[in-house]
């Protein structure tokens, strides 16, 4: 059975080409510690390779084996736009990664159905300002998880889709929405996603839940990947290692790999060393 590529070259040397079609991968961490970075790095090195061989091969290199691209790149953002995450790209690499990328990348953004029962003001999350006439005129947005759905129904088959992030929805927990709402639509994205055969990469700050909430993410995916940093000396590292994988993690136990010392530099997020069981 083929893999879909996580973008990161030596993991997806090591997994025999990334992820197994179907999967759906939480991408959990600590402020800064890599989890964000990798997320990034997997939606421009999955276009990439479809934008440019050549500057693909520069960055990444040869494709695994066993590794297949995903048909289509997808992006959901549900705080913000195409601009600002274009931009916090471009901070984890370089430039003509991204500027190349770019086109190759579907961006969904779902801030104006996220903010539209807050206080905030509405010109705030929308290009242009609307005048109450307007408004009238086209309606409410739907509830934003029903979009949110919507979406992937439509374009999540073959694909890779990031999703930028569960802590968004978390975040919005009060009225209408519970936290039991969101933990149904993760145990239903997994289901989904078995049927979709791509890759679903969810992130999740998990600075910014409790360890019950974090636990019920990590039991609706199917892997979960924990970013943290270690001290050592003067020094802090970002570091990751695979907390659960259905189908992958033996992989690991079999090599004795426990965890992963990682990077960022021009190509984005990667792994720097391997460290194993002694």
């Amino acid at each position: 059975m083929t893999s879909l590529p996580f973008g990161v070259a030596r993991l997806d040397s090591i997994l025999d080409g990334g992820a197994p079609p179907g999967s759906v991968v939480l991408l959990a961490g600590e402020s800064g510690a890599g989890a964000r970075e990798f997320l990034y790095t997997s939606a421009a090195m999955n276009a990439l390779a479809r934008a440019d061989e050549e500057l693909f091969d520069l960055y990444y290199g040869d494709l695994p084996a066993g590794a297949t691209l995903p048909d289509e790149v997808h992006y959901l953002s549900f705080t913000a736009g195409t601009g600002p995450i274009t931009r916090e790209m471009g901070y984890t690499m370089v430039d003509e990664i991204v500027d190349t990328a770019i086109d190759e990348i579907a961006f969904r953004d779902l801030s104006a159905e996220y903010f539209q029962l807050s206080p905030i003001p509405r010109d705030w999350y929308e290009d242009e300002t609307t005048s109450i006439t307007d408004l009238g005129d086209r309606g409410e947005y739907e509830d934003v998880l029903t979009a949110f759905g919507d979406y992937l129904s439509a374009n999540a088959e073959g694909s890779l889709v990031c999703i930028d992030s569960v802590t968004d929805l978390v975040s919005m927990i009060s009225g209408d929405t519970e936290w039991s709402d969101i933990a149904a639509v993760m145990k239903g994205l997994k289901k989904a996603a078995y049927e979709w055969g791509g890759l679903i990469l969810v992130l999740v700050n998990t600075d910014s839940i409790t360890d019950r909430e974090f636990g019920a993410l990590t039991d609706a995916a199917g892997g979960t990947f924990q970013f943290t940093w270690e001290s050592g000396g003067s020094k802090r590292a970002r570091t990751m290692f695979v907390r659960e994988f259905r189908g992958v993690l033996s992989r690991l136990e079999a090599e004795n790999i426990v965890r992963f010392e990682t990077e960022i530099h021009d190509g984005g997020f990667d792994i720097s060393d391997v460290r194993k069981i002694r």
